[in-house]
């Protein structure tokens, strides 16, 4: 095994596994905005995020279609709640991926919203490089440890129901009207764009949501539009 900085032996020891190669583990926690501020630096994490992202999916597909009979449609609500950023994010989280990640000054001051998204990233960067590093079997393991247990969790709490369904249902009983959906903003490169997307009640901004499409960012709109709603219910009915 090749020699690792220190830092690393703590995200082994946290995840189970180990990655060799150093050049791999220093591309997965390096984030686009450092190679445009220091010349140095060349690599960064997205490509290992995009394979990551696709072995992720293979293998949380693969789990949902051997052990549930349920239909398409079902499986697909359940595959979105376990691989849906925030929840990638809990688990970059859990491992301290953050501590490591390398952003610009101003990357690093963008908010919790903006800090979720790096971490979903970074995790999905992860799984790719131990894809090449270690091959799809010891994937298949970490992913089954850190994402598939949670599939209690998202069944018992409802979690795969489509946010933007349950916000218009509860938009439609509290004021009588659905809410309506814009992009507010997009940047980056064609095959790496991100989107930002407001979920609106008239001229109130219920939620916001960043995605790599318009859609995903909707979703993650009325995810946010929702948890700010739940919880004011909650308030007012303790």
């Amino acid at each position: 095994m090749s020699h690792q900085p220190s830092t690393y032996e703590s995200i082994f020891e946290a995840t189970g596994v180990i990655i060799q190669s150093a050049e791999l583990l220093d591309e997965v926690f390096t984030h686009r905005s450092l190679v445009n501020e220091k010349s140095a630096v060349k690599k960064h994490n997205e490509r290992l995020e995009f394979l990551g992202d696709a072995v992720l999916e293979l293998v949380v597909t693969e789990h949902l279609f051997a052990e549930y009979p349920n239909p398409e449609g079902e499986l697909t609500a359940w595959r979105s709640a376990l691989v849906r950023g925030e929840s990638l994010a809990e688990t970059a989280e859990l491992y301290r991926f953050g501590e490591l990640l390398k952003v610009s000054r101003g990357e690093a001051l963008s908010g919790a919203k903006a800090k979720n998204r790096l971490l979903a990233n970074v995790f999905e960067a992860f799984l790719g490089a131990l894809y090449l590093d270690q091959g799809y079997d010891v994937c298949k393991e970490f992913i089954t440890r850190s994402i598939l247990t949670k599939m209690p969790d998202v069944l018992a709490a409802g979690a795969f129901i489509d946010p933007k369904s349950r916000l218009q249902e509860l938009t439609q009983e509290s004021h009588g009207v659905t809410p309506i959906y814009q992009i507010v903003s997009e940047h980056g490169p064609d095959h790496a764009k991100e989107f930002i997307a407001q979920a609106l009640l008239g001229t109130e901004v219920l939620g916001t949501g960043v995605g790599n499409s318009k859609q995903t960012a909707q979703v993650n709109a009325a995810a946010d539009a929702l948890r700010t709603l739940l919880n004011v219910n909650d308030q007012q009915s303790d």
